[in-house]
C-alpha cells in the first residue's frame, strides 16, 4: 500500500479527481486530499471526507498538534495534482507555501505529478509554459493536457486528461519511481515515433471477421509513456475500445492491410517505429458483401490466405539508418522450443531491431494490466521482466532508446 496525496486545485476539471481518487482507493493505496480553498468552490470538502474516509483541509492551522504541512509531504510515496491550474503552477514554481497543498509541495521528497487543466490561451501563455519548464527541470512530472472541450463551447489544448490515464500515470511512478525522472528529463523529446496497437480483423462477412484477443492496453501503455518522455505519438489503433491517450494523434484502422498501408506512411518520419498490434496472419481468400446465411446443416468452409508481413515490410523499406524498428511476437513455447529460441528466430527474420516476446500460453497477457516480456536486440537478452503494461512500456522505450544511442 502506497500512501498517496491527491491535490486538486481551484478548477471546473475537479469532478474528474474525484474518480481518480476512487481508482486509487480502489488499487488499495492511502490517499489524502489536500484541495485548495478555490477547488473547494466547485467540490466540496464533504465529498472528498466521505470519498476519502479522511478529514479534509486547506490551510496549515487546521490540526496544527500534528504538523500536517510537514508530515503530509515527508511521508508521501507520491504528491498527485489533479487538477493542477495556471495559478497552482505559478505558486509551485516560485516556492510559495500560502496554503496546505503548497506546503505539501515543498516538503514532498517523493516524485510529484502535475496535471494541468485550464484554457488554451492559459497553458500556451509564456510564463505559464516557462512555469512548467522549471518544475520539469527540477525534476517534478508534469503531464501534457489533452485536447478536446473546455469550459462553454471552447476546445483546444488545456483539457484534463481522464482519471484512467491519470491512474495509469501514477501506477507507473509507484511501480518504477524512475519513470518520473524518465519524465522530467523528457528524454525522448523532438523524437516523432509510431505506434500500433489493438488487433485486426479480417472480415467474413459485414458482421463476422477473423481476429484475436489483443486489448490494445500495451500500445496504450507505450503511446503514453513516449508522450509522458516527450515524443510526438502517432498511434494507429486497430479495433481498440478505450479512450485514446491525451495528447495523441490517432488513426483508427481495421483490418492487417489497413494497418500496413498506415504504418507504412507514419514511419517514413518516425525515429521509432513499434509494432505492438497483434495481426492476423490469415485473411478469407474472398469476403462476402452481405451477411453469409445457414443453409440446412451444412457447415461452412473458409479459404484463407496470408496476410501481408507488416513489420517485415517496414524492415525492408526503411530508409533512414538511424531508424529503430521494434517488434512483439506473442508466442507459446514448447519442449522443443523456448521463448527465446522462437523470439531470436523471428526477431531475424523479420529484420527489426529489437523484438520484445511474450509468452501467451493459457491465455496469458491479452486484456491483462500486467505482464512478463523479454527483451532480444541482436544476440543480447534482457529479461524476462515482469510489472505493469505501464512499467514495463518504459523498459521498451530504454532499449529503444539505448539502440538509437549506439547508431
Amino acid at each position: 500500500m502506497s500512501r498517496i496525496v491527491l491535490g486538486v486545485a481551484g478548477g471546473i476539471a475537479a469532478y474528474k479527481a474525484c474518480e481518480l481518487l476512487r481508482r486509487l482507493l480502489g488499487a488499495g493505496h492511502d490517499v489524502t486530499v489536500v484541495p485548495t480553498e478555490s477547488a473547494l468552490n466547485f467540490v466540496g470538502a464533504s465529498t472528498w471526507a466521505a470519498l476519502s474516509g479522511k478529514p479534509v483541509h486547506t490551510q496549515v492551522w487546521d490540526d496544527v498538534e500534528s504538523v500536517p504541512h510537514v508530515k503530509l509531504g515527508q511521508q508521501a510515496d507520491l504528491v498527485m495534482v489533479a487538477p493542477a491550474t495556471a495559478d497552482l503552477l505559478a505558486r509551485a514554481a516560485t516556492g510559495r507555501a500560502d496554503d496546505l497543498l503548497t506546503n505539501v509541495l515543498l516538503t514532498a521528497r517523493a516524485p510529484v505529478v502535475f496535471a494541468p487543466a485550464m484554457h488554451t490561451e492559459m497553458w500556451t501563455h509564456p510564463a505559464t509554459q516557462a512555469n512548467v519548464a522549471l518544475l520539469r527541470q527540477r525534476g517534478n512530472v508534469v503531464v501534457d493536457p489533452d485536447s478536446g472541450r473546455l469550459t462553454g463551447a471552447d476546445s483546444g489544448p488545456g483539457r484534463l486528461p481522464e482519471a484512467a490515464e491519470l491512474f495509469a500515470i501514477a501506477t507507473a511512478v509507484l511501480d518504477d519511481p524512475s519513470t518520473a525522472v524518465r519524465a522530467a528529463a523528457r528524454d525522448m523529446a523532438g523524437l516523432t515515433v509510431a505506434v500500433s496497437a489493438g488487433g485486426t480483423r479480417e472480415h467474413l462477412d459485414p458482421v463476422r471477421f477473423l481476429g484475436n484477443a489483443s486489448s490494445g492496453l500495451m500500445g496504450w501503455a507505450l503511446a503514453r509513456a513516449a508522450v509522458l518522455r516527450g515524443a510526438r505519438v502517432r498511434l494507429l489503433a486497430a479495433n481498440v475500445a478505450m479512450p485514446a491517450p491525451a495528447a495523441t494523434e490517432v488513426e483508427q484502422v481495421i483490418s492487417t492491410a489497413d494497418l500496413g498501408q498506415a504504418m507504412g506512411i507514419a514511419a517514413k518520419d518516425s525515429d521509432i517505429v513499434v509494432m505492438a498490434a497483434a495481426l492476423a496472419d490469415f485473411t478469407p481468400a474472398q469476403s462476402s458483401e452481405t451477411k453469409i446465411k445457414k443453409r440446412g446443416g451444412s457447415g461452412l468452409t473458409v479459404d484463407l490466405v496470408q496476410t501481408t508481413d507488416v513489420l517485415a515490410g517496414l524492415a525492408a523499406a526503411r530508409t533512414d539508418p538511424a531508424q529503430v524498428l521494434v517488434g512483439f511476437a506473442a508466442e507459446t513455447p514448447t519442449a522443443e522450443h523456448s521463448l527465446v529460441e522462437l523470439g531470436t528466430a523471428k526477431l531475424h527474420r523479420k529484420g527489426c531491431d529489437l523484438l520484445v516476446v511474450n509468452d501467451v500460453s493459457g491465455g496469458n497477457v491479452f486484456g491483462r494490466p500486467d505482464n512478463e516480456i523479454t527483451l532480444l536486440d541482436g544476440d543480447r537478452v534482457v529479461g524476462p521482466l515482469a510489472g505493469t503494461k505501464d512499467s514495463l512500456a518504459h523498459a521498451v522505450w530504454d532499449a529503444a532508446l539505448d539502440l538509437r544511442s549506439r547508431r
